[in-house]
């Protein structure tokens, strides 16, 4: 039995000056699937939709500049997002596009509130709650209908959006990169709700870079490269190496393993606790060793890394380098002793976004580039140039801002930023996320270069993809504790997992 189509875009192109960012891409969707769209950063993925779902643009509204467009067989051209909401088609961005000082029901049905009858027309605000509250049950949610959007979590407000795409009787629900700032629980949640409105004959396209959950929620994947199509295929069908294939162009090996010597002992931390998420943790790190942190959402991961790094005070414990026991006041205390840490948030915590690449790359290292407050411009532009050729940071132009650089490559730059303060330690706190397939495969190999060139290595990630294939140790925390420890022949998933729940 064939497949009904519910949307096709046929033969589409649009170009920026200087760029061709789609240039004749195909896109069938059918109905009551669960389409992965996929590619790496610039891929075209975004700017597919954004035709679909027009916005204001300098020139006007945001329209392919030739292709065709057919929704349930009828040929259509949407001059704004409102053509789109009428003909069923809604959009979920991965920054939410609701009023924080309405309420919940406000936003679900903002521009088409019933209201009383009379001269004045009054919004009728019980008819409004009741009609979102109804919707909101659709989706198993509890908080009230009159909350405040302000009061709700990332979660919430998710869901705020997606009773709004049914309220109005969507067909297609487009879901912008959905699970970029939930938690593994709340992800769980989510992935319930799209299965449940599913069956019920929604269609959903899920634009996402993380594979792991394109296995397990899509139904097909289409593949862009390069504002191309590269193929579709379906996730029965499908690995995750043939998928990155896809994307990149070539054969990616994701977690690059090479025979290296671990050698003696380098760092350790004895005993470290601090009250309410730290409780007596002990551990070390090898010159060459990978050692990966695992655990679930509160495990205590960032906080003992933090504390490590002079980030957060410890009530006790001790931390030796290279066998002498090193106090650690502030992060440049950590700096001075050998110690690099990249956050988790590269945005807000790993660079300076209004600054260049090589006032982030030298920003640690400019009392040693300095001589009586002066920066050393020849020593700075050799540091710069030497890690943006070694990272392959990409464009190469050191004046480039940081915020204009794709995630891989601003996190290449916070490597960088690290590498160049000559760090005997690294701390990488999910140095993965959020970045797209090729740039991770990027990330992972230098991450094993550098651990092949003697450094050691403590990697904290929630993919245990990753933690299993990257790591040469893999400790497992839980409740602030360290629950678990194994070699990573000895690991399996169902062992770390096991640990990861284990209670005090």
């Amino acid at each position: 039995m064939s497949k009904e189509v519910l949307l096709r875009m046929e033969k589409i192109t649009k170009n920026f000056p200087g760029v061709k960012a789609l240039d004749n891409v195909d896109l069938e969707v059918f109905k009551g699937e669960i389409l992965a769209l996929v590619g790496e950063n610039g891929a075209g993925k975004t700017t597919l939709m954004e035709i679909l779902n027009p916005h204001p643009a300098p020139t006007g509204f945001y329209q392919q500049d030739s292709g065709k467009i057919y929704l349930e067989g009828e040929e259509i051209r949407f001059r704004n997002p409102h053509d789109a909401q009428k003909k069923g088609i809604s959009f979920i961005h991965q920054h939410f596009n609701i009023a924080p000082n309405l309420s919940v029901s406000e936003n679900i049905l903002l521009g088409r509130e019933p209201r009383r009858s009379g001269v004045l027309g009054l919004l009728d605000r019980k008819e409004m709650d009741r009609i979102a509250s109804e919707h909101l049950s659709k989706l198993g949610v509890k908080f009230s209908a009159n909350t405040p959007i302000r009061e709700l979590g990332v979660a919430q407000k998710q869901m705020v959006e997606i009773a709004r795409a049914i309220s109005i009787d969507s067909k297609l629900i487009v879901m912008d990169e959905p699970t970029a700032p939930l938690t593994d629980n709340e992800i769980e949640k989510l992935f319930a709700i799209v299965n449940k409105l599913k069956k019920i004959g929604l269609t959903f396209v899920f634009v996402t870079h993380k594979l792991s959950e394109v296995f397990s929620i899509c139904d097909r994947i289409v593949v862009l490269r390069d504002g191309k199509n590269a193929g579709s295929l379906d996730v029965k069908d499908a690995t995750e190496r043939k998928v990155a294939q896809m994307m990149v162009g070539r054969d990616l090996d994701m977690y690059p393993g090479k025979e290296k010597k671990i050698g003696e002992k380098i760092f350790e931390v004895k005993n470290l606790t601090k009250k309410g998420s730290i409780d007596n943790i002990s551990f070390r790190v090898r010159k060459g060793e990978i050692v990966g942190l695992y655990g679930l959402v509160g495990a205590g991961r960032t906080e003992t890394m933090r504390a490590i790094f002079g980030v957060d005070r410890l009530d006790k414990g001790s931390i030796l380098l290279e066998g002498e026991e090193v106090s650690i006041e502030s992060p440049a205390d950590a700096i001075n002793k050998g110690i690099g840490f990249v956050p988790e948030d590269r945005q807000s915590q790993g660079l300076i976004p209004l600054m260049n690449i090589k006032e982030n790359i030298t920003l640690p290292v400019l009392d040693i580039i300095s001589k009586w407050k002066v920066v050393d411009k020849e020593k700075e532009d050799e540091i710069v140039e030497s890690y943006i050729n070694k990272l392959k940071i990409s464009p190469s132009d050191p004046l480039s801002p940081a915020k204009s650089l794709s995630g891989g490559n601003q996190q290449k730059v916070v490597l960088a930023k690290w590498l160049a303060s000559l760090p005997k330690i690294l701390i990488l706190d999910e140095p993965t996320r959020g970045i797209d397939i090729g740039a991770k495969a990027e990330i992972h190999f230098l991450i094993s270069l550098l651990a092949f060139q003697g450094l050691g290595i403590i990697i904290v990630s929630s993919e245990l993809p990753e933690i299993l294939s990257m790591s040469d140790r893999i400790l497992v925390m839980s409740e602030g504790k360290i629950t678990g420890e194994f070699l990573r022949k000895d690991a399996t998933e169902e062992k770390i997992i096991n640990c990861a729940v284990m209670e005090s």
